[in-house]
């Protein structure tokens, strides 16, 4: 923490020195805030008929440059996240699913593991996203199949003004946190490089109290008298990621551009110790590290009423995990070595063909060729076999149309076939339609129902012990139904929207222990997912160069076992699923005033059940509700040669103590100091 403090005392005396450049003039900010602005009219984008869709703009996106896009998310949508800690396995559990149920897209190319099906959101840095979108239920059908709960899109584009231009941020934190963000730019006419290289480096050795354990008190006569809960350092927890993102765009003609994205990315992380191990930290220790290389191309061509788009793409996984144990002589020996190299080819093409104001019509098909490489390299019987190398195909062929007879109303049909590795699902169906109620607040009433497929995963079907080639495919029912509304003014704006939801999924894949001693997944559950969305955003010019804007979200969300009790014993039946909670809420507000940015980030999420029967009287049985709490304060200000700002976060501010997954502890009340700076060029 020393470094900290002595690193913002030098930059506080660096931009004191600088405060004499800024302009002077009162009345005339020396920096102002662009936002966005929209024509809210009641005649929906023909493309989005119906569909349910959150639209994270660049201020969510950019509000902590130090974050990834599982902070994103949690603070902005009714997503539940489910963390392991910081820089940890981040995942989604969409409206009550599980997180191999939410697709996610970069670019057009599936992020999801092959061999887990699920993303890890902790290593998607929120700098590296220009355009996020979420898709909820049946509208993931629009966009890939296999979204049981939704989908998530997020999407690199070109911008900026012409020249070269440079973005510098640095910043610092507890427990010996650094980022780094660069970015390069150039552009002209026809032609744009960008480059963006992010590097996180943390020992995250926080500080928090151990109610599983207890220090006992004694007197003098070795009497215990009382006990105290210790207060331990997260151990082994520290990480350091490295990102680079390399983008080239370039315009053939007016009317048709290409684009290459590549993205690598490097992650050496700790495994952090369980709260209730007692072994001591040289007696064992966790690695994960993690080499991914991503790469996408497009072309796009417009016509008068077509567009044509192409994509190839190429994603390459150096995964591998590693578990040291003391071997009886307080040496560490690596009892496992688990390796993964994953290999995936993708190719696109899509069409839009419009025909009049009236109808749209689309189709495109999509290949991902993935290659799995897995095996244990600790093994101590060389002749055992302890993974697998596999091979599947996978492609999804989608055609819509959609058609809007009158101004009001709008109807659309959506089918999608998967095939993968020799088996095809059935056509996944979907259809929508969205009724202006009235023009004057732009009501607008929205309907979808839609029938959805998850193939299993390659893991599923191969991993050794207890894969099961036999599963089916999980199929789901979803419908949803809601009303949304916008209306403002020259100093106000108000809009909204609600959404009732209910969705049916069968052959739930499931990993559970057998009587042959290890863990095997099988198709045994009916879960019934049903509940409320609610989104309200506001934003407020009082004038005098002062703004207000707040957005929030909450989520009612029940997710039940409606299977068949598997033994007498069974208690699951009728309960929520773990580790999904059944009220969760989220509240960003904001207050500009001139060269200042003063924001406030609360979220709540109600107590969720570790165990499948919802035991509440065991301390292990569930994990109690809490808030979180975060503010920040920003200082625009502009010198001659550079535009800077300077930021200043207090993240968890009351010091809620507090677990997102049974036994793995959360950090306090902590601090983080942000500075950027944005060089100046004659152009």
């Amino acid at each position: 923490m020393k470094k900290v403090v002595a690193v913002i005392s030098v930059l506080i005396s660096f931009v004191n020195t600088g405060f004499s450049q800024i302009n002077s003039e009162q009345n005339n900010p020396v920096w102002r805030m662009d936002i966005d602005s929209a024509t809210v009219t009641a005649q929906h984008i023909m493309k989005d008929i119906g569909v349910q869709q959150t639209r994270l703009d660049t201020v969510a996106l950019r509000e902590n440059i130090s974050t990834s896009m599982a902070d994103v998310l949690s603070q902005n949508t009714v997503i539940f996240i489910k963390s392991y800690g910081r820089a940890t396995l981040s995942t989604a559990s969409f409206r009550g699913t599980a997180p191999s149920h939410t697709q996610v897209l970069w670019n057009g190319m599936k992020l999801n593991s092959p061999m887990l099906g699920m993303v890890d959101f902790s290593l998607i840095p929120s700098y590296f996203i220009d355009d996020a979108s979420i898709y909820h239920g049946a509208s993931s059908v629009s966009i890939t199949g296999g979204g049981l709960g939704g989908a998530i899109t997020v999407n690199t584009k070109p911008g900026g003004n012409e020249g070269f231009s440079v973005q510098y941020i640095q910043g610092i934190g507890s427990f010996d946190t650094y980022d780094s963000f660069l970015k390069l730019n150039y552009k002209n006419k026809n032609f744009q490089s960008s480059t963006r290289i992010v590097y996180n480096d943390s020992d995250n050795d926080f500080k928090y109290k151990n109610y599983n354990k207890k220090e006992y008190v004694k007197d003098e006569n070795d009497n215990i008298t009382g006990f105290e809960y210790p207060v331990e350092l997260n151990k082994n927890g520290d990480y350091r990621d490295f990102h680079a993102l390399q983008e080239f765009y370039f315009t053939a003609s007016k009317n048709s551009h290409f684009g290459l994205s590549t993205w690598y990315m490097k992650s050496k992380r700790g495994m952090p110790t369980l709260n209730v191990d007692y072994r001591n930290e040289s007696n064992s220790r966790s690695r994960q590290n993690e080499q991914t290389l991503r790469t996408v191309l497009y072309w796009d061509r417009f016509f008068a009423n077509i567009k044509l788009m192409t994509k190839a793409g190429y994603t390459y996984t150096d995964l591998s995990y590693i578990y040291s144990g003391d071997d009886g002589t307080g040496r560490l020996l690596e009892m496992i070595h688990s390796q993964s190299y994953v290999n995936t080819v993708f190719s696109k093409f899509d069409i839009e063909y419009y025909l009049g104001t009236k109808w749209m019509f689309s189709a495109n098909v999509t290949a991902h060729q993935n290659s799995v490489s897995t095996k244990d390299n600790a093994t101590l019987n060389p002749g055992s076999v302890t993974g697998y190398i596999k091979s599947r195909f996978e492609l999804s062929s989608f055609a819509s149309a959609k058609y809007r007879p009158v101004e009001r109303l709008g109807f659309a049909v959506n089918l999608r076939e998967e095939f993968y590795g020799g088996r095809n699902t059935p056509v996944i169906p979907a259809a929508f339609v969205n009724y202006v109620i009235s023009k004057k607040g732009n009501v607008t009433a929205k309907a979808s129902v839609a029938r959805n497929y998850r193939y299993p995963t390659l893991n599923d079907l191969y991993f050794i012990p207890g894969g099961n080639d036999s599963l089916n495919s999980e199929t789901g029912y979803t419908y949803d139904g809601g009303v949304e509304f916008a209306v403002s003014n020259k100093k106000a704006s108000l809009n909204g929207e609600i959404t009732a939801f209910n969705s049916n999924i069968k052959n739930w894949i499931v990993w559970l222990p057998n009587f042959k001693g290890f863990w095997s997944p099988s198709n045994v559950k009916k879960v019934n997912s049903y509940g409320i969305e609610v989104k309200l955003k506001t934003g407020i010019d009082t004038g005098k160069s002062r703004k207000f804007m707040i957005d929030g979200n909450f989520a009612w969300t029940r997710s039940i076992n409606k299977d068949n009790p598997a033994n007498w014993a069974d208690e699951s039946i009728g309960k929520q699923l773990v580790y999904i909670p059944e009220f969760s809420a989220a509240v960003n507000a904001k207050f500009l005033w001139k060269t200042w940015e003063f924001a406030y980030k609360w979220i709540y999420y109600s107590e969720r059940f570790t165990t499948s029967n919802n035991e509440k009287n065991t301390k292990i049985g569930k994990l109690g509700a809490y808030f979180m709490n975060d503010v920040s304060l920003e200082k625009h200000v502009n010198f001659s040669w550079a535009n800077m700002s300077l930021k200043l976060l207090i993240n968890n501010i009351f010091d809620e103590e507090y677990e997102s997954v049974l036994s793995h502890p959360m950090a306090g009340r902590n601090f983080g100091f942000i500075v950027e700076i944005i060089p100046k060029f004659k152009r």
